[in-house]
């Protein structure tokens, strides 16, 4: 997803450990440019402008406009970062050249919403099995992420990567298969058809109906 941002990057010439942290030290990180079928650039950027990026709606996926200093000026994303393991403070990314005009791939995650019946109405569990779906589609027809209803999921029903409706350029790459949330029992769990739910969820026990009935003949 194109957003409105400007990076801006410096030419970086020298190599190694040491200059890498004579780097972090000024409050820049090295960084790769690549893609487009032109040679990898090394750059310095600033770490707090990228993790911005990072932990924006459309992470990784953002698309924004790099501007080198005495360099070109191109559409890119974020393709590959590192943290600390201690301190998770940003050490290297690697950004790719973008052309609108190409389709590429994306990881975009997946979002759940509602209350599934089989938890409600038959005690059952829902399991989210993958956060997030691989498509191919144009650079600004990236979504943020994708919704899927749970609402109508019994025990042992499923709603699968190929539910999910695909709209402009987008093509499915992940498997149709895939599972992306299921409801599963749990001991003790009830396990009645779906149909015997939802009417037992409608219908008024007959125990309680004759004690009304009951109650207004005494009264």
């Amino acid at each position: 997803m194109r957003r409105d941002i400007t990076v801006e990057a410096e030419i970086r010439t020298a190599r190694g450990k040491n200059q890498a942290r004579r780097l972090r030290q000024r409050g820049r990180i090295p960084a790769v440019l690549y893609g487009s079928y032109k040679d990898p650039v090394a750059l310095t950027v600033d770490p707090g402008v990228i993790t911005r990026i990072l932990h924006s709606p459309s992470g990784h996926n953002t698309i924004f406009q790099l501007k080198v200093c005495e360099g070109e000026t191109t559409p890119a994303m974020i393709v590959d970062w590192q943290y600390h393991p201690v301190t998770d403070k940003l050490l290297h990314v690697d950004l790719k050249r973008i052309d609108p005009t190409r389709r590429i791939r994306v990881s975009v995650p997946v979002v759940t919403q509602g209350d599934a019946r089989g938890v409600k109405q038959q005690g059952g569990l829902l399991e989210i099995v993958t956060r997030e779906i691989e498509i191919e589609c144009l650079p600004d027809e990236i979504p943020e992420h994708f919704t899927v209803d749970v609402t109508p999921l019994w025990i042992g029903q499923n709603i699968r990567a190929g539910d999910i409706p695909m709209t402009g350029s987008m093509r499915l790459v992940s498997s149709p298969d895939a599972v992306i949330a299921h409801v599963i029992a749990l001991r003790g769990a009830v396990t009645t058809a779906p149909e015997e739910a939802a009417q037992a969820a409608t219908t008024e026990p007959e125990v309680i109906r004759k004690g009304k009935k009951e109650a207004e003949e005494e009264g």
